[in-house]
């Protein structure tokens, strides 16, 4: 059987993805005028306002100076840097937490056998039931936020990295044990590098979970983010900013899943090859 020419399967592929986003974008345009339509059929702009309110509310909050630590700063852009310095400061110390006590427990029995027991006891503990605890604890603003983020995230990331090393497949522990491979050097050659797609699974479930854990906490214990000026402006019945908000949490947690998607498959290239 001929091969395919490279120039066709490029042009194929494109062609497939030009669909793809126009689909992507029809589908948009239906989402907004529907609720253009229904806007209009409620017309009661205090309860649901219009796309076109919400895009007046948008480049206001873009601009206009408002309730952010970050003054120099927009009010929408500011209170969305605050809100990446404190979910980045929390998920990276539940990644390299969760990742390290996952490896201990995946590798070692007797650790997993002491530890275990105390974490499924906290484990179905919702995070959120923490926030008046984390408030206690740390005050308000960026202390108690972190601390809901990493409880958040940590778990996935943990279940999902000893997930990883325990389903590396046996026949491949056997052929390295022929080959005499030592105990270290069967963790680091065969076992880490068979149980990265787990983890990479477990670091977007867990950053998920953590942005929503964020968000839930500058709700109800923070001065400034993208919670905190949701409900700011929920008091001050302004609905538009309050969904603009919404949207631009939406946005931003939309972009760190893609930048998460590409940086797993750079680092699982091998798999295509497979």
């Amino acid at each position: 059987m001929r091969s395919q020419n490279p120039h066709s399967r490029v042009q194929l592929i494109f062609m497939r993805g030009s669909k793809s986003y126009l689909t992507r974008i029809v589908s948009i345009i239906i989402f907004l005028l529907l609720w253009e339509i229904i806007a209009i059929l409620v017309s009661r702009p205090r309860l649901l306002p219009t796309p076109v309110d919400v895009a007046i509310a948008l480049k206001d909050l873009l601009f206009a100076p408002g309730p952010s630590e970050i003054g120099w700063a927009g009010e929408l852009f500011g209170n969305t840097l605050v809100s990446l310095g404190r979910v980045a400061t929390g998920f990276c110390i539940a990644a390299v937490s969760g990742i390290s006590l996952g490896i201990l427990m995946g590798w070692w029995r007797t650790l997993r056998n002491l530890v275990e027991p105390i974490l499924e006891i906290i484990r179905p503990i919702p995070p959120l039931a923490w926030i008046p605890l984390a408030i206690l604890w740390f005050g308000l603003g960026f202390k108690p936020a972190v601390f809901l983020i990493w409880l958040g995230a940590f778990f996935p990331i943990l279940l999902n990295t000893i997930l990883g090393l325990e389903s590396t497949p046996k026949v491949l522990i056997e052929a390295a044990k022929t080959l005499g491979a030592k105990s270290k050097h069967l963790l680091l050659k065969v076992v880490m590098p068979s149980a990265i797609p787990s983890i990479l699974v477990g670091i977007k479930v867990g950053f998920g979970v953590g942005w929503m854990c964020l968000i839930a906490a500058e709700l109800s214990g923070s001065n400034s983010g993208l919670g905190f000026m949701i409900i700011f402006y929920n008091w001050a019945m302004e609905p538009a900013k309050t969904i603009a908000g919404m949207l631009m949490i939406g946005i931003v947690g939309l972009l760190m899943f893609e930048v998460l998607n590409r940086i797993e498959n750079r680092l699982l290239r091998w798999k295509e090859a497979v």
